[in-house]
């Protein structure tokens, strides 16, 4: 079965109180809220639709550069769910499979459960299938409501919620699943008579119920992937939940989390068993950390990181865009950016790679050949390369590249002046 999937991101988001950033493009470890949602459908649907709106320049240029699978929709003005969707009905025209639709601002979801909400769509033989859970405290959350053989009548959105509907402890989670030949012609009969003027996607339900379609709802048992991004608080409280489980899945893989309370780390890191991961360290994007490391505490890595086995990362040592080998040791108070360390190698305290050129904005690397011994406090002028077994004196400047198995000093001879304190002193 053919699948496509829809993301509603066009909202402004005016909860975030962000003027520069659109509500889906804010981030969790070093990745977007739109992102999450993209990756958790890229693997099963052919094909992705953003809606976008508010800020939509800036969204357009995120999915082209990071989801080739991705197209950009522009919903412009935004009148609503219904009104997004069929933004993308010209995309559609001649497709016969099934539509998946999902909010851009719910990144706890994950791929495994969309899978199986399209399974249950497809046993059922549904024609519109929408995912529910139960929330002990529903509000703000579009209410199902049930006929009383306990199958699905409609959604109502709280504004437009009777008393007695506003009990209701089952919730639209936002997601969708369409048979899209049988549907799509409903994205032309919305109305918008409602408290907002708007055209509701939750009205499909009670259109396909006219239509005498097969109409269902999904329980969903995990509420907690639902959970919308509305306000910097729930943006701080998805993280945390994010976060709760991530680190529960690498230590149950076999990684050693000393202090589950301070550490960070996100779920595009792979980590091998063996791993020990100490206090105070944040770990975001893309990152793959070998067997038998040793990372932090209080270490940074921001992503585009590879460590190979046996690696030791110290103290606040910060690592970017690099690659370190294999029995090699980044000492505390580094940092190593678009770099590539071999192994056997031995990175003093308060080593600098100076990849970054201020006046060009271009970043340089640093490639280090293995068995490299770098003394403490020394910087490495980007681009330069550290070639097998050389040595590199404390406290050096290194801007020419060094040959293998030389010893490079820059600094200066020392002085000693006697009693130079006891006569400035007396002075």
């Amino acid at each position: 079965m053919d699948i496509k999937a829809v993301i509603l991101a066009a909202g402004k988001g005016t909860r975030m109180k962000s003027e520069t950033t659109p509500k889906v493009l804010h981030q969790i470890m070093g990745k977007t809220l739109l992102g999450y949602v993209l990756d958790s459908v890229k693997n099963f649907a052919s094909e992705e639709f953003v809606i976008v709106g508010h800020h939509a320049d800036k969204v357009e240029k995120f999915v082209k550069e990071n989801y080739k699978c991705a197209k950009t929709v522009l919903q412009s003005p935004q009148l609503g769910t219904g009104h997004a969707v069929s933004m993308v009905c010209p995309e559609l025209e001649n497709y016969n499979g099934t539509v998946l639709i999902l909010c851009g601002d719910t990144p706890l979801i994950k791929e495994k459960t969309l899978k199986k909400f399209v399974e249950f769509h497809q046993i059922q033989n549904s024609d519109i299938t929408v995912m529910s859970t139960i929330f002990d405290n529903p509000a703000n959350y579009g209410r199902i409501i049930r006929e009383t053989d306990n199958s699905l009548k409609c959604i109502v959105e709280e504004k437009d919620a009777t008393p007695e509907q506003k009990s209701v402890k089952e919730v639209n989670a936002g997601i969708y699943c369409l048979d899209w030949t049988k549907v799509k012609s409903a994205f032309g009969q919305l109305k918008s008579n409602n408290a907002q003027g708007e055209y509701y996607l939750t009205d499909i339900i009670s259109w396909g119920k006219t239509q005498n379609l097969n109409v269902n709802a999904y329980i969903l048992e995990d509420s907690s992937e639902i959970y919308g991004i509305n306000s910097r608080i729930n943006l701080a409280q998805a993280a945390k939940m994010m976060n709760k489980r991530n680190l529960e899945k690498y230590m149950e893989n076999g990684v050693t989390i000393v202090d589950p309370d301070s550490t960070w780390i996100s779920e595009d890191t792979i980590i091998g068993q063996d791993t020990i991961i100490y206090p105070a360290t944040y770990i975001e994007g893309k990152n793959t950390i070998g067997k038998n490391c040793k990372i932090g505490p209080c270490a940074h890595l921001r992503g585009g990181v590879e460590v190979c086995d046996n690696v030791k990362v110290g103290n606040f040592v910060e690592v970017k865009k690099s690659k370190i080998s294999s029995n090699t040791n980044v000492g505390h108070l580094s940092y190593i950016g678009d770099s590539e360390l071999g192994e056997h190698v031995n990175i003093g305290a308060g080593t600098i790679t100076a990849n970054f050129n201020p006046l060009t904005n271009e970043k340089s690397r640093t490639i280090l050949k293995d068995n490299v011994k770098i003394g403490s406090n020394s910087v490495l002028v980007a681009p330069v390369t550290i070639e097998e077994g050389a040595n590199i004196g404390a406290g050096g400047i290194i801007t020419k590249n060094i040959p293998s198995w030389a010893l490079a000093i820059t600094r200066t001879p020392l002085r000693i002046i006697a009693d130079w304190v006891k006569i400035k002193l007396s002075k």
